[in-house]
């Protein structure tokens, strides 16, 4: 990681991000992308969790990332001992983000998002907790099914959540997405917000590893 131009924190802070979705939204595709920009046509579905450690600079500080690729669970951990009897749960309700993805030609991966987001709400405090929503599969746009603009209002205004529609294929708002996720971290450890010029610059030399 090139970091001879720019002042890192000695101290790094580290960041546990749930990936959560549907089957077949592309969770694994975005994640396998921004760390290791590749991707693959195959689906295989996820059958147990994957975790990729990623580190990031944003803003001149330094994030190591522990990405939870996780399976497909039918609800939420409400409480501790729901998340010990799935493995699938374990570790969910101590994250310190969440990307809930959905397919953008899907709806019914909307409604499951939808129904997640309202479960992790209920189930554990949230505060200066981050959901980013992701409609992954912008590359098939023309075969969407709710609309762009509603699905915004709802989310943006209504949730007050992050929102980024991104192509997992074609490697199109990847790093943006994980950028404004970060930026949005960043700014609820430090409490300031980040130089654009200084982001960019990182980005230009290593944009999978500084933000």
């Amino acid at each position: 990681m090139a970091t001879s131009h720019l002042t890192i924190d000695a101290e790094f802070q580290t960041v546990k991000l749930a990936v959560l979705g549907a089957p077949g939204v592309g969770k694994t595709s975005i994640i396998r992308q921004f760390v290791c920009s590749q991707y693959s046509d195959e689906y295989l579905s996820t059958d147990k969790k994957q975790v990729f450690c990623p580190s990031v600079i944003i803003n001149e500080h330094l994030y190591e990332l522990k990405i939870i690729d996780c399976p497909y669970i039918p609800y939420f951990p409400v409480n501790s001992l729901y998340e010990w009897t799935d493995f699938r749960g374990y570790g969910l309700r101590n994250a310190t983000a969440y990307l809930l993805v959905y397919d953008i030609t899907s709806e019914d991966s909307f409604q499951y998002i939808k129904n997640l987001r309202d479960q992790i709400l209920e189930s554990r405090d949230m505060h200066d907790v981050p959901i980013f929503v992701v409609g992954n599969k912008h590359d098939q746009s023309e075969e969407r099914g709710m609309p762009r603009r509603e699905v915004i209002n709802l989310v943006k205004k209504q949730w007050k959540c992050g929102y980024i529609e991104c192509s997992a294929k074609f490697n199109w708002h990847i790093i943006l997405l994980f950028k404004e996720l970060m930026k949005t971290l960043d700014y609820i450890d430090y409490g300031h917000k980040p130089t654009a010029v200084r982001v960019q610059n990182a980005l230009r030399r290593n944009r999978c590893l500084i933000l």
